[in-house]
């Protein structure tokens, strides 16, 4: 089960663009340079790159730190949802999501992919798509603040 615009709305009710009720997303990334199929970009600090190039690898959304502009190049229809702390924000989806695919009884689903680089996540420069890894490590940095 992917994660979906609806549940994005649930997390983020504050949101720009269209409402796309359809969207499932494929890929939550942190990194805009990456390949990321349907991909949802959040933006962590000034190494994840421009929203411009997570467009261009398949970004189809983003969550965005409400203090930011967005850039004046987005597309009006791109849907955009806000919030004022992104890690809280990346902790609070990643929660949403696990407890979402805790409820399936599907033996075999399609599952959105977790992939953050950050070092300051992951503490290492390694990837993951293990999102109870990912929850455990961001929610240990979340506590240090």
């Amino acid at each position: 089960m992917y994660l979906a615009f609806n549940d994005l709305v649930t997390l983020f009710p504050d949101f720009k663009g269209v409402r796309e009720a359809d969207h499932r997303y494929i890929t939550v990334t942190d990194q805009a340079g990456i390949m990321q199929t349907r991909g949802l970009y959040i933006p962590l600090n000034d190494n994840s790159g421009e929203l411009l190039d997570a467009i261009a690898n398949g970004a189809i959304a983003a969550v965005w730190d409400k203090g930011k502009p967005v850039p004046r190049y987005t597309p009006n229809h791109f849907p955009i949802f806000f919030t004022d702390k992104p890690v809280s924000g990346v902790i609070d989806l990643l929660q949403f999501y696990f407890e979402k695919l805790n409820g399936d009884n599907e033996e075999k689903m399609d599952i959105t992919k977790f992939v953050f680089l950050d070092k300051k996540l992951l503490k290492e420069n390694k990837e993951t798509y293990d999102i109870a890894v990912l929850l455990e490590k961001i929610a240990k940095i979340e506590r240090r603040g």
